[in-house]
C-alpha cells in the first residue's frame, strides 16, 4: 500500500515530468541563440520534398540552419538592416506577408471544377500557330516602327496572292528562332501569348493568315496551323490557370477597397 504521503508526492512529480516532456528541445546554440528541434524538423521536412544534388541528412540541415544564424548576425552587426536595398527587400517581403495573412482565407475557400474549366476554355483555346516576326525594339523610335511595319505589309500581301508560301517567307523574313521552322510555334496556350496575338487568332479557322499584328515583340504575320480540343487539354494546367483567374479577382476587390481609404494622386503629365 502506497501512504498518504507517498501518493501526495507522486501527484506533485507527474505533472512536473509532463510539464518537462513538453518542454521544446533544444538541437544547438549558436552564440547563445538556440536552434530548437521543431524548427530543425520542419527545415528537414521542408528539405526533402525536393530533389537535391547531396544527400539530405538532419547534421547538414542543421550545419545549414547554424550558418543561417551567423550570416544574420554578421547582417546585423554590419546593420544591413539599414541598407536600403535590403529595407526595400524586406517591403517586399511584408507586402506578400499582409496579402497571405488577410487573403488566405477566402484563397483556401477558391475551387475550380471542370465545368469552370471548360467554360474559361471555350474563349482561350490551345492554338497552334506560325508566325514571321519582325522584330521592334522595347523603346523603339519612330523610324524603326515603319520599316518593321513596311517589311511586314510587304510580307503580308506576298501572301495574300501566294498563302501556300507562309513557310518559306518565314524562313527567309522572319527575326524569330522559330524561322528554321516556317514559323511554327506549336501548340501554345493562351496565358503564353501576347495578348494582342492571340485576340488577332482566337476564333480563326485553319490557314488564316492575319494582317500584320503589334506586340511588345515587333509586328506578326500570324498563320493558325490548328485547335486543341477540350479532350486533349493538359487539364491541371487549365485547373491552374483558371485558379488563378479566381484568385487575382479577389486580389482585385482587395486592392480596390484599400484605395477607397487611400489618397492616391497621379501625375498624368509623367508617365510618359
Amino acid at each position: 500500500m502506497i501512504n498518504n504521503s507517498l501518493k501526495f508526492l507522486l501527484l506533485f512529480i507527474l505533472p512536473l515530468n509532463v510539464f518537462a516532456a513538453k518542454k521544446p528541445l533544444i538541437v544547438a546554440t549558436v552564440n547563445g541563440e538556440k536552434i530548437f528541434k521543431a524548427e530543425l524538423d520542419e527545415s528537414f521536412r521542408q528539405r526533402m520534398l525536393f530533389v537535391n544534388d547531396k544527400p539530405t541528412s538532419k547534421d547538414s540541415v542543421l550545419n545549414e540552419l547554424i550558418n543561417k544564424k551567423l550570416g544574420i548576425a554578421r547582417a546585423l552587426k554590419n546593420k544591413l538592416n539599414n541598407n536600403p536595398i535590403v529595407k526595400k527587400k524586406m517591403q517586399e517581403v511584408m507586402y506578400h506577408a499582409q496579402i497571405s495573412k488577410d487573403l488566405e482565407p477566402l484563397l483556401k475557400k477558391i475551387s475550380v471544377t471542370d465545368r469552370d474549366t471548360e467554360k474559361y476554355y471555350q474563349g482561350h483555346k490551345e492554338y497552334r500557330t506560325a508566325h514571321i516576326l519582325f522584330r521592334v525594339r522595347a523603346q523603339p523610335d519612330e523610324n524603326e516602327v515603319k520599316a518593321a511595319l513596311k517589311q511586314a505589309l510587304e510580307v503580308y500581301s506576298a501572301l495574300k496572292t501566294n498563302p501556300d508560301k507562309y513557310a518559306v517567307l518565314a524562313n527567309k523574313f522572319s527575326q524569330s528562332s522559330t524561322a528554321p521552322n516556317g514559323g511554327d510555334m506549336g501548340f501554345q496556350p493562351a496565358s503564353r501569348l501576347a495578348p494582342e496575338y492571340f485576340k488577332a487568332i482566337n476564333g480563326k479557322a485553319n490557314n488564316y493568315i492575319t494582317s500584320p499584328v503589334r506586340t511588345q515583340f515587333g509586328y506578326h504575320v500570324i498563320k493558325v496551323l490548328a485547335a486543341k480540343d477540350f479532350k486533349s487539354i493538359n487539364m491541371a494546367f487549365y485547373k491552374k490557370v483558371v485558379y488563378d483567374q479566381k484568385r487575382d479577382s479577389i486580389l482585385q476587390k482587395y486592392f480596390a477597397d484599400l484605395r477607397k481609404g487611400a489618397n492616391i494622386k497621379v501625375v498624368e503629365k509623367h508617365l510618359n
